[in-house]
């Protein structure tokens, strides 16, 4: 059975491979390269995962099936210059086999519950250029678009 629950420092390691494989996915596609080097989770993940299950402003979950972990979210609460305070999904991965079956969404319930209870006005994602599924699977919960980033390669890889 598909689930989310909080992670747990038992479950560090295991996130901590997910992360690794949601950055390398992402890495090939449009963006993928300077998403890696500035939005992604610096790798290796384990000390940066560790450090959010201690901070209040921050919720890792692990997404299950039978109580295998398969998948990861974090959020992170960030105060905005106008006192509101707005979640922002930093991280959000599931296997692609395990793809489609409702851990994702069950990770999603969890972390905009999480989002309400901290008294958030909004919740940003992120979704790389021509990455539908992740732009459709971010539509289904009501996410928008709210801003497009531009971006010119000066020097070639």
């Amino acid at each position: 059975m598909e689930a989310a629950r909080p992670a747990t420092s038992a479950d560090v390691d295991r996130i901590a491979d997910l992360a690794a494989e949601a950055v390398a996915e992402q890495a090939p596609l449009r963006g993928g390269g300077v998403f890696a080097a500035r939005e992604a989770r610096p790798l290796p993940a384990g000390p940066t995962i560790a450090d959010a299950l201690d901070d209040p402003s921050q919720l890792v979950v692990a997404g299950t099936i039978d109580e295998v972990v398969i998948g990861y979210a974090a959020v992170r609460v960030e105060r905005l210059r106008n006192g509101e305070r707005l979640g922002v999904v930093t991280d959000i991965y599931v296997e692609r086999e395990a793809r489609g079956v409702g851990v994702g969404e069950a990770m999603v319930d969890l972390v905009l519950d999480w989002c309400r209870d901290q008294g958030c006005s909004g919740v940003d994602g992120f979704a790389l250029p021509g990455n539908r599924e992740t732009k459709n699977f971010f539509e289904t919960f009501g996410f928008t678009a709210r801003g497009i980033v531009v971006h010119r390669r000066l020097v070639e890889p």
